[in-house]
């Protein structure tokens, strides 16, 4: 009979995300994940069989450390606002892991854009009086600005502060919400531009011509 291994399944998988918060993914070998534990790769692979089976776990429980950033974000008073601000800080204090989620090819960030937005959206439609279409057309556009400014932290390039952080995100939350309620036909992109800039600046849309 086999001997039983000293190290349960979740010690195991948690000793793969110590790997991956500090060497990143690539370095998630079952090596690595030895060392980890302070012994040798069998019990790695008693437990899981292959590789291919632990990373498929560390994507998991990188996916529930993301969930639980998410949570406590909904909870503040402007939901959809601590959405923002869970999502930005979740690149700042997990940055492996927001690697993994949203910048690699295991990752998939339009995927679980479009996984919150199943319960976001009805915030958003409650909170601001948005249509199911507007909701949508809100969200996808301010969360691609979230998702570029996580992305500026985790590679080391943002310049912006906290205090200008919120601001950006407050300022684009402001710019979408008026375009969807005030410019007709914007959150289905069958509004008229041309129209649109005449009234805001007195001239033709920059891109006048070029379609």
């Amino acid at each position: 009979m086999a001997p039983k291994n000293k190290f349960t399944r979740d010690q195991m998988i948690d000793a793969a995300l110590r790997v991956v918060r500090g060497r990143g993914y690539a370095a998630l070998t079952a090596q690595s994940m030895a060392e980890q534990l302070g012994t040798s790769t069998r019990p790695i692979f008693t437990c899981f069989e292959t590789m291919e089976k632990v990373r498929r776990e560390v994507c998991l429980a990188a996916e529930r450390c993301y969930r639980g950033y998410e949570a406590q974000g909904l909870q503040e008073t402007i939901a959809f606002l601590g959405y923002g601000r869970a999502y930005i800080r979740f690149a700042k204090e997990e940055p492996e892991l927001y690697r993994l989620l949203f910048l690699s090819a295991e990752g998939n960030a339009v995927s679980k854009m479009r996984s919150s937005r199943t319960y976001v959206l009805p915030l958003l439609m409650r909170i601001y009086g948005l249509s199911e279409r507007e909701a949508e057309r809100y969200f996808r556009d301010t969360w691609l600005i979230v998702h570029s400014l996580g992305t500026l932290i985790v590679n080391g390039g943002c310049p912006y502060t906290d205090a200008e952080i919120e601001r950006i995100l407050t300022g684009a939350s402001l710019a979408f919400c008026k375009a969807v309620k005030e410019v007709p036909g914007f959150a289905t992109d069958e509004y008229d531009r041309d129209a649109v800039f005449r009234a805001l600046t007195g001239k033709e849309s920059p891109e006048a011509g070029n379609t």
